[in-house]
């Protein structure tokens, strides 16, 4: 997400940086760029024209051009009206009402509103300790009824079917009795989607919200639609009264139109992003840590985040008693460990997402990440016997040839391997002895990966 703005930004306020003294038009150059560059992502017109304002005057009114460094202070001001377009503070769910607290879910159809409510009563779960139920209003499609128990299952919340599918407004109501019998902290119900703004249906919606009062009401869109998402989002708010807004499919929106448009039109904040069909692919919204995601600062808050909530601990502590151990210690099932563990954080992409440095990589070496040779090499590790992953010095030209056949690779792909595992314990060997940490940092690139930089050899995590 937010790919191609970032590149235009970073080369825009790259260029600035290069200036020892700025002027009113530097400035003006520097802002028809960014102007541009929101325009291209597909941000729509009155938010770039209010963002532009407010960039200038603050950068004229402050007397950028005076300071010591005014592209830093350029910057600066750039990443703060960022964050404001955004949204500010993050806005955290209504939780601290009685139970059960009801969550009301609305959208167009196929913007994934039914896996975005299971996501959301997981990350209930996980994150805040309470038990979730939900329940699905549409009586239209019993397939999407099917689908809430499936993936409801999969979330391990607790699901509500009624015995007489055709009244919306009473199954909500029958849903959030059936929570109060179960005690339940949270009720979630998913409603009917609609083509476009259905003035039948947006009735109906209406009719449930009157009477169940529901401490969220929730708006899912596809961000990929640009701003027609935040327009689609105005045209629901008029007609309820949206307490937020939950952007899905942003793993394939390298624009970022929608995050930057909806707050503005709409002054409904964004609540979630989702990513991905795995329940799991579904992160609360900080404005700041996005603003500095697009301007390649990183996100390390929420790297940090992921790190302590997916990283199984006691497997990191034992790969931690092996630095400095020797290299035998480490064998290609710590290897294929720490692979895993580097899934579990969303992969090669979503690591450099939010380290910082890493928006300043080339478009070449950007395009030579890919999550598909992690998989790869997980599999290759997975087609060895157990002796030959402690002994890999043993694995000859037939055991290879059988090694490639067995995880439908090549046999190029097994020497990589190995090269990379090797590598791999030669640099913990490396890291346990004194004061080697301090000289492996400083040939890190932008706080990158060992190897000589993530996209290429040495151990990709």
């Amino acid at each position: 997400m937010f790919d191609q703005l970032s590149q235009r930004l970073g080369d825009t306020l790259g260029r600035l940086r290069g200036r020892g003294k700025l002027t009113e038009d530097n400035i003006a150059d520097a802002l028809r760029d960014v102007r541009r560059a929101l325009l291209e992502a597909d941000v729509a017109l009155p938010a770039v024209r209010s963002f532009i304002d407010r960039v200038r005057e603050k950068a004229i009114g402050q007397s950028v051009i005076t300071q010591l460094k005014p592209a830093e202070a350029l910057i600066r001001i750039v990443h703060d009206e960022l964050v404001a377009v955004l949204g500010g503070d993050a806005a955290p769910l209504a939780l601290n009402r009685t139970p059960p607290v009801v969550m009301l879910m609305a959208g167009l159809q196929g913007v994934g509103k039914t896996t975005t409510t299971a996501k959301l009563a997981r990350l209930i779960a996980e994150r805040h300790g309470k038990q979730v139920l939900v329940a699905s209003a549409d009586i239209y499609r019993p397939a999407a009824i099917d689908q809430l128990e499936t993936v409801a299952a999969q979330a391990g919340a607790r699901f509500y079917r009624h015995p007489d599918n055709h009244d919306a407004v009473e199954i909500a109501k029958a849903a959030i009795l059936e929570a109060r019998r179960q005690v339940v902290d949270v009720v979630i119900i998913d409603t009917a989607g609609r083509l476009a703004v259905d003035e039948a249906m947006m009735d109906e919606i209406r009719r449930i919200s009157a009477a169940i009062d529901p401490a969220e009401i929730l708006f899912v869109v596809d961000a990929m639609t640009g701003q027609d998402a935040a327009n689609t989002a105005r045209a629901f708010h008029d007609a309820l009264p949206l307490t937020g807004v939950v952007l899905t499919k942003t793993d394939g929106d390298a624009r970022g139109g929608a995050a930057l448009s909806v707050r503005e039109i709409t002054g409904v904040p964004i609540k979630f992003l989702g990513t991905g069909e795995k329940l799991d692919g579904i992160e609360p919204f900080h404005p700041d840590r996005l603003a500095s995601r697009i301007l390649g600062m990183g996100d390390v808050l929420s790297l940090v985040e992921d790190v302590q909530r997916k990283v199984d601990q006691k497997q990191a502590a034992r790969l931690a008693g092996k630095v400095g151990k020797g290299s035998r210690r480490f064998g290609l099932d710590d290897f294929k460990s720490q692979l895993e563990q580097m899934e579990k954080l969303g992969g090669l992409g979503a690591l450099a997402d939010k380290l910082p440095g890493m928006g300043n990589l080339t478009a070449a070496a950007k395009a030579r990440i890919d999550d598909r040779q992690t998989r790869r090499m997980i599999a290759i590790v997975n087609s060895m016997t157990p002796k030959e992953r402690r002994y890999p010095d043993t694995i000859n030209g037939s055991r290879k040839r059988r090694i490639a056949e067995g995880s439908g690779t090549r046999i190029q792909d097994i020497n990589k391997v190995l090269k990379q595992h090797k590598q791999m314990q030669k640099m913990m060997k490396k890291v346990g002895s004194k004061g080697a940490m301090q000289k492996l940092l400083k040939r890190l690139p932008g706080g990158g990966m060992p190897g000589g930089g993530m996209p290429g050899g040495g151990m990709p995590f």
